[in-house]
């Protein structure tokens, strides 16, 4: 139930980042291709950001943390790079700039509905 409550919140989260971020942009079908973005994006921030953490971590420590950013724009360009070539989904991130700002409010969005949620431990 935590999983599926964490995808929904992750897709509600990208959904805003696709309706307020120019540069980010999905075609046809928008709910179905940002519900199955989101997959991608919550596998990617299981496997492949704790690594890019780690890898960066003097980085991370030298920017007091702002590199964390560039890893959530990264993360997120992944995402849409692996839906668009490996499964055909029209989803889009032009550039470093609205992935920068995706990740950011793609971030707050979800930190901000946990918030909303009970804490169940």
């Amino acid at each position: 139930m935590r999983l599926l409550l964490r995808w929904l919140i992750t897709a509600i989260a990208l959904g805003v980042a696709v309706a307020v971020v120019p540069g980010i942009t999905v075609q046809g079908d928008a709910f179905l291709y940002v519900a199955f973005t989101a997959v991608i994006l919550g596998l990617i921030n299981a496997f492949v950001r704790p690594l890019l953490r780690l890898l960066s971590c003097p980085f991370i420590l030298l920017t007091l943390g702002l590199f964390l950013l560039v890893i959530n724009a990264f993360t997120l360009w992944l995402s849409a790079e692996i839906a668009q070539r490996v499964f055909g989904i029209p989803f889009v991130v032009d550039g470093f700039v609205p992935a920068l700002v995706g990740g950011i409010l793609i971030s707050l969005v979800s930190w901000g509905l946990n918030l909303l949620l009970p804490d169940a431990a």
